[in-house]
């Protein structure tokens, strides 16, 4: 995930500096070579180097996405199964990275609970997780196939947690202006299958979810205006929701709920909130602060 980004940013033709870190020396170095290369055939004016997290403070925007080496042989939830493996990681750099500033945009599956873990320990006032503006993207694609209608004549938006217990809202969901009778479980089946088919074929989703760090980006940044669903805390609970983004300034524009998507919203807000109280027998002290 972090080499696509890197990618993307070294092309998107606003960025001065790009720092790279990495568990590996070997393999941030190996990037920054490879983004040097790109750099010199798009005769960019991007700088980049290798950097230690702790030398990102002064950084305009970090992008949190390792992942820990672990088998993930889950079925459902998948999300979910790196809590405990990656949380550590994680933790370790929310204190790499304790008071920082600029705008974090984390990535680290389940990137909810991740999110709040980040924004928590760091203390720092502009965390978003990504997870529901994916999950948005691939709703639209999904119901626009099943009408036969352009993606951009679709309205609707997927909320809550980034997994299993994402919530579709169906009610809210316009095309072309106009309220439409959502195939649920056609819908539902497809935003499960999905990314199980990029999964087998190419590994993992990069390009997706690198795309929706661009946009999480500029948004936050102030490049663009627009509403992006990004994961905040929204009266105490983590969750993704639409912020409707101004000059880099957010406003919560949540959709309106009938009571079974309600419903299944606070069952997600539950959820996310008991993964969470999991995490701290995970985080022992030595996992937890930085060498």
């Amino acid at each position: 995930m972090g080499q696509t980004v890197s990618t993307l940013l070294m092309g998107a033709g606003w960025c001065r500096e790009l720092l790279i870190a990495s568990g590996s020396p070997t393999s941030a170095e190996a990037l920054v070579a490879d983004l040097e290369d790109m750099q010199q055939v798009l005769d960019a004016s991007v700088l980049v180097r290798t950097a230690h997290p702790s030398q990102m403070g002064h950084c305009a925007a970090v992008v949190v996405c390792p992942r820990a080496k672990f088998t993930n042989t889950a079925t459902a939830d998948v999300r979910m199964a790196g809590l405990a493996a990656n949380a550590p990681i994680v933790a370790r750099l929310a204190h790499t990275l304790a008071g920082y500033t600029g705008t974090a945009i984390v990535v680290t599956n389940p990137v909810d609970v991740m999110t709040r873990l980040f924004a928590e320990i760091s203390g720092s006032r502009q965390v978003y997780g990504l997870g529901s503006n994916t999950d948005t993207a691939r709703y639209r694609l999904t119901l626009a196939h099943h009408l036969r209608v352009p993606v951009d004549a679709v309205d609707g938006q997927v909320i809550g947690e980034h997994g299993d217990d994402a919530v579709v809202c169906a009610s809210s969901t316009r095309v072309g202006g106009l309220p439409v009778a959502v195939p649920f479980a056609e819908v539902r089946a497809e935003l499960s299958a999905r990314p199980r088919r990029i999964n087998h074929g190419v590994g993992r989703a990069r390009a997706g979810p690198a795309g929706a760090v661009l946009a999480a980006l500029r948004a936050a940044l102030g490049l663009t205006d627009g509403v992006i669903e990004l994961c905040v805390n929204h009266d105490g609970r983590w969750r993704g929701i639409p912020l409707r983004f101004t000059a880099g300034q957010p406003t919560v524009c949540l959709p309106a709920l009938d009571h079974g998507e309600a419903q299944r919203l606070l069952n997600a807000d539950n959820k996310l909130r008991t993964s969470y109280d999991t995490l701290t027998p995970h985080l022992t002290e030595q996992e937890a602060n930085p060498e």
